[in-house]
């Protein structure tokens, strides 16, 4: 009976000593990897948000801010019933600039 105990600790033992060094290996390979996930975040993806920051303000510059003419549409800007909130013409996300009512834009007489 004692050496059934026996056997079973050094298995236990055996088993736990296993469990150590693949823990040790696992944390020495997580440690290289957040080393290399470090270096590409400082290297290639910092630089790329910044290059695509730069693109997009230099195509904001070039792009023209005039709003189309507006052509009533007869399928488009179709209210069937007012929208629950403001005058109920407007949506709910509404850009005066972009966003045309049915009756044209907003703030031009023509």
């Amino acid at each position: 009976m004692a050496a059934f105990g026996r056997f079973t600790q050094s298995l236990v033992r055996s088993s736990l000593t296993q469990t150590r060094r693949q823990l040790s290996a696992a944390a020495e390979h997580g440690e290289h990897s957040t080393k290399t996930w470090k270096i590409l975040t400082f290297v290639v993806a910092l630089p790329g948000v910044g290059v695509c920051m730069l693109n997009t303000f230099l195509k904001e510059q070039q792009h023209s801010h005039e709003q189309p003419e507006f052509i009533p549409y007869s399928h488009l800007r179709i209210r069937s019933k007012r929208f629950p909130w403001g005058d109920g013409n407007k949506s709910l996300f509404h850009n005066p600039h972009v966003n045309a009512l049915p009756d044209g834009y907003e703030g031009h007489d023509e």
